[in-house]
């Protein structure tokens, strides 16, 4: 939960910025968040989580 938590607010900061920053429009910005919205609806939802989970315990891994 934290880390879908996390996700979704990076990836809610990074929107804002591609708005604001005139990379992309407020339309096909909301065009993506219905895709993501739908998305999580699907029967891809479980694959999707556990790829993001995947990549998460590996970055977790690295030692610095």
């Amino acid at each position: 939960m934290a880390i879908s938590l996390s996700v979704v607010l990076l990836l809610a900061i990074v929107l804002v910025v591609l708005i604001r920053g005139g990379s992309i429009k407020a339309g096909p910005a909301v065009v993506a968040i219905l895709f993501g919205f739908f998305l999580a609806s699907t029967g891809m939802a479980p694959s999707i989580n556990r790829f993001l989970d995947s990549i998460a315990d590996t970055i977790n891994q690295i030692k610095f």
